[in-house]
């Protein structure tokens, strides 16, 4: 379960010029945990980075924490032991970092006049199967 939820850092840049055209622009989405660090016996601090790229046009990069409330040391530990996240905690969070980051990026789209980062990408986690992702989804 998702106990806190924060952004801690937002960076938006527009590299087309003024009046420029951009047509058929590749939107790649990439969320990211890049640290995992238990708080007590509950409770995991989990970093993100939520980054959008507009193949050379534009970038929007957000990063911030979560708190998940679980099973901390499974969890902490299956991150240190394999550089990964339990199945199930892996898709909540990535689905959460996908669910608050995509409207902030909306807004910062349309302030820097990129097209806005849909569709949205499909976040499904499965280990034994290959594994079923939406676009450029980590």
């Amino acid at each position: 379960m998702i106990k806190w939820f924060e952004f801690t850092s937002i960076e938006a840049e527009r590299f087309a010029k003024h009046g420029e055209v951009i047509k058929n622009v590749r939107i790649d989405h990439n969320s990211t945990i890049t640290s995992i660090s238990k708080v007590n016996e509950s409770d995991v601090e989990v970093h993100y980075r939520f980054t959008i790229n507009y193949g050379g046009f534009g970038i929007i990069k957000i990063e911030g924490m979560i708190v998940y409330q679980g099973d901390a040391d499974n969890v902490y530990q299956t991150w240190r032991k394999s550089g990964q996240l339990p199945d199930d905690v892996a898709t909540e969070i990535h689905t959460t970092i996908i669910n608050n980051c995509i409207p902030e990026a909306m807004m910062l789209s349309r302030d820097l006049r990129l097209p806005p980062p849909l569709p949205l990408p499909k976040v499904e986690f499965k280990r034994g199967k290959k594994a079923v992702f939406g676009p450029e989804v980590a």
